[in-house]
């Protein structure tokens, strides 16, 4: 048998080829591991939001409230005519707060539900009973505003509500204005009182 002799040229063709596949084959495991690499995250985030969201914690914060509203002449007129009673333009109030603070976590916002019921005009000889519920955030440090609806003498209305809460170990005192805006007049209150926790 005749042993083959190749050509200088043909091995080195031969060898370019081989370097060259050898080339593409490294070329193409680092830009997998490249493409593995940049996809395990991508995977990691997906997993975790398809994960439930965590338990929010309830918290319920109720104590009294005390504090005094001012009332517009439209609004004094109203509850004259309603309830036969002559009232000033600055009432005395006194009532609770039933709270239920929804933690999700340590950080950001809270949501807030919050009824409260006052009694206003006792320095006066006369019971002005309110309701409000208001929804609305507190963050971390405290701040709070809130909207919902409100029931008084004075008819139905919409309540705005912003504030602050000041903690002391187990005791949160917070500070309180209330906008009450309807067709019968409008009521500003300035409210605070405690809760202890």
């Amino acid at each position: 048998m005749i042993a083959q002799h190749r050509s200088p040229v043909a091995r080195e063709a031969t060898n370019s080829r081989r370097f060259s596949a050898r080339g593409s084959i490294r070329h193409a495991l680092i830009a997998l591991a490249g493409l593995a690499a940049l996809a395990a995250p991508a995977s990691a985030v997906q997993a975790q939001d398809t994960q439930p969201p965590p338990r929010s914690e309830r918290i319920k914060l109720s104590g009294p409230r005390f504090g005094l509203t001012y009332l517009n002449g439209e609004i004094r007129d109203t509850i004259r005519a309603r309830t036969d009673s002559d009232i000033s333009s600055i009432i005395t109030q006194f009532g609770w707060q039933w709270e239920r603070q929804f933690n999700a976590g340590d950080t950001g916002p809270t949501a807030v539900s919050e009824w409260v019921l006052l009694v206003g005009g006792l320095e006066q000889g006369t019971f002005l009973p309110s309701l409000s519920w208001i929804v609305g955030m507190r963050t971390k440090n405290g701040t709070e505003i809130g909207v919902g609806p409100n029931f008084s003498p004075g008819g139905t209305a919409l309540v705005v509500g912003a504030g602050v809460t000041r903690r002391a170990g187990t005791l949160s005192i917070p500070f309180n204005v209330s906008v009450v805006p309807s067709s019968a007049g409008m009521r500003v209150s300035l409210l605070t009182g405690f809760t202890i926790r």
